[in-house]
């Protein structure tokens, strides 16, 4: 890209390789002041390369997802707490679908101690995470294998889903907008968690809200779709209107040392190791 300094070029790369950078760790990188990263990172907004987020930036979203191992690094913390708190809202002996998604991923790490699941997924990392554990069923959907992120996409996925009707849906999504259309990159995966929505009596978005300010060309569904949705940030003020509106219960997932206003927000009984959690009424 023309016009950038040495220094913003293997900022970019660095972004690229990582998914996301952090002003602190930029600033002792190349030996300079927050500051001058900040400036950095500010040009690079403003020519749509990065994102900001807090403390850092994102690799900008359009057209084209974060390569998938890139995405772990981002809102890493937070994907984990999200993870646990949905996870806690399954309760044993229940099934349901887990989409792709290193959000959903956590999810899934979090359900392991649950018992006598019935799990469907097109999601090899996360049947890699649970077929191991004997009290739960692992269902991989059939077809071709994406090998950017191990999602299985296409009409064999599709239809085998549509062969279940499961209590829950586990979903996420790349990106939410104001108007809360839930979107995503790949018409094929798009497909795929429309047949999960359509075949579960209850549905869960996972995401952090990194996802509210990104943006992708394909509609998954509508935010009215689902009944819960655990985040890990209080919700944009229309957002929050369209949640409260339609009856959606939004959750808040906090990562550990985060600090909760329980004089706000009911706080769920959780383990002592799980992240805490704020449920919104």
């Amino acid at each position: 890209m023309t016009g950038l300094t040495h220094r913003q070029a293997e900022i970019l790369n660095i972004a690229r390789a990582s998914g996301r950078v952090m002003v602190e760790e930029l600033a002792r990188r190349f030996e300079v002041s927050a500051q001058t990263i900040r400036k950095d990172l500010n040009d690079l907004c403003e020519r749509r390369s990065l994102t900001r987020i807090h403390g850092g930036a994102i690799i900008a979203s359009g057209v084209e997802n974060l390569a998938y191992e890139a995405r772990r690094f981002v809102a890493a913390d937070e994907k984990k707490a999200i993870g646990a708190a949905a996870a806690s809202l399954i309760p044993n002996g229940c099934s349901l679908f887990i989409n792709i998604g290193t959000t959903t991923e956590e999810v899934a790490s979090a359900l392991t101690s649950h018992e006598d699941l019935l799990v469907i997924t097109n999601n090899l990392n996360v049947a890699m995470l649970l077929y191991r554990h004997p009290r739960i069923e692992v269902v991989v959907a059939g077809g071709t294998v994406r090998r950017a992120d191990g999602a299985v996409v296409g009409s064999t996925a599709t239809q085998l889903i549509g062969q279940f009707k499961v209590d829950y849906a586990i979903i996420g999504a790349s990106a939410i907008d104001e108007e809360g259309a839930l979107l995503d990159f790949d018409y094929r995966e798009v497909q795929v968690a429309q047949a999960i929505i359509a075949n579960a009596r209850s549905v869960m978005l996972v995401a952090d809200s990194t996802k509210l300010r990104r943006s992708a060309p394909v509609r998954i569904a509508h935010m009215t779709q689902i009944q819960t949705f655990v985040t890990d940030q209080e919700l944009p003020e229309r957002l929050a209107t369209i949640c409260h509106s339609k009856g959606i219960e939004v959750v808040e997932a906090m990562p550990k040392g985060a600090d909760i206003d329980e004089s706000q927000a009911e706080v769920q009984d959780a383990a002592p190791e799980a992240a805490p959690v704020v449920r919104l009424r």
